[in-house]
C-alpha cells in the first residue's frame, strides 16, 4: 500500500508540472513568435513481481533437489509511477499576421534572427523590430538586431522606402544597409533552449549556419499556442490529477483500516 501511495503521488506531481506548462502556453497565446512547450512524461522502471510461499510442483527437470529454475513463478510487472522527463519546445510555425510595418519581419520555414544580449548572441522568431534613437535596428526590448558580421544595423534618420529581402538584405532608398543575421541549427529542434523573452540560446556544440527559410516583410508570426487546444489539455490534465488524488485517498483509507482494525485483531 505504501507503494501505491508513492505511485499515485508521483502521478499528481507529473500533472502539476504539466499544468504549469499549459498555463505558460495560455499566457503567451498573443506573444509574437512564441513557441509552445510540451511536458513529456516517462515511466519509472517497472518492477518484476513473483509469487512467494508457493508450493511449486515438481518439474521433469528436477532431479535429487536440483532444478534448472526453482524461482517462484512471475506474476507480472508493477508500475512505479511517472515523472516529467523533458519540457520540449514545439517549433511548429504560427499563423502570419499582416501589419504593413516595414520593420515587422516574419520567417517562413527554418531560421532565427540574431539578437545581441549581455550573455552573447541569442536567437528569436519574434521579428517585431524598431528603429532606436541612435538609428540601430532593435527588438521590443531595445536589444540590437545583429547583421551577418555580428554588428548592429543602422538605419539613417531620413531613410525611406525600407526594403528587406527574403535572404535578409536591408535596403533604404536603394542603398544596402546590411544583411540580417539569419541562421538555423541544422534543423535540430533540440539544439536551442529557451531563455525567456522569446529568446533561445544554443546547447554546447551547436553551431549556427545560414538559414534555409525566407524572410517576409510587413508580417509577424503569431504564437503557435492555440487557446482551445490548451484548454482541452488543461481539462484532461485536471481529470488525471483528480484520479490520482482519489487513489491517494483510497490508499490512505486502506492503511488506516490496516493499522487501526486489522492490527487490533
Amino acid at each position: 500500500m505504501w507503494r501505491g501511495l508513492y505511485t499515485a503521488a508521483a502521478g499528481m506531481m507529473t500533472q502539476e508540472n504539466r499544468t504549469g506548462v499549459i498555463a505558460n502556453n495560455l499566457a503567451n497565446v498573443n506573444t509574437t513568435g512564441y513557441k509552445r512547450d510540451r511536458a513529456l512524461d516517462a515511466e519509472f522502471r517497472p518492477m518484476l513481481i513473483r509469487r512467494i510461499n508457493d508450493d511449486l510442483p515438481i518439474k521433469v527437470t528436477d532431479f535429487k533437489g536440483f532444478s534448472l529454475d526453482r524461482r517462484p513463478p512471475a506474476v507480472g510487472t508493477l508500475g512505479l509511477g511517472s515523472y516529467t522527463d523533458e519540457i520540449a519546445v514545439d517549433h511548429a510555425p504560427g499563423n502570419f499576421m499582416t501589419t504593413g510595418n516595414p520593420l515587422d519581419l516574419a520567417i517562413s520555414g527554418n531560421g532565427f534572427f540574431v539578437i545581441d544580449t549581455p550573455e552573447g548572441p541569442r536567437y528569436t522568431r519574434n521579428g517585431n523590430f524598431y528603429r532606436a534613437v541612435n538609428g540601430d535596428l532593435v527588438n521590443s526590448d531595445g536589444r540590437a538586431v545583429l547583421s551577418r558580421q555580428g554588428r548592429p544595423i543602422n538605419i539613417p534618420e531620413n531613410a525611406a522606402n525600407i526594403i528587406v529581402t527574403a535572404e535578409g538584405g536591408v535596403y533604404a532608398d536603394g542603398a544596402q544597409l546590411g544583411m540580417l543575421g539569419f541562421v538555423e541549427f541544422d534543423g535540430d529542434p533540440r539544439a536551442l533552449l529557451k531563455q525567456g523573452d522569446s529568446l533561445f540560446y544554443p546547447q554546447a556544440g551547436a553551431e549556427p549556419q545560414q538559414a534555409t527559410g525566407a524572410i517576409q516583410q510587413g508580417v509577424l508570426e503569431r504564437s503557435n499556442a492555440n487557446v482551445v487546444n490548451e484548454m482541452v489539455d488543461l481539462i484532461t490534465n485536471y481529470r488525471i490529477y483528480e484520479a490520482n488524488s482519489k487513489a491517494v485517498t483510497t490508499q490512505d483509507t486502506m492503511l488506516d483500516h490496516s493499522v487501526n482494525e486489522v492490527g487490533r485483531l
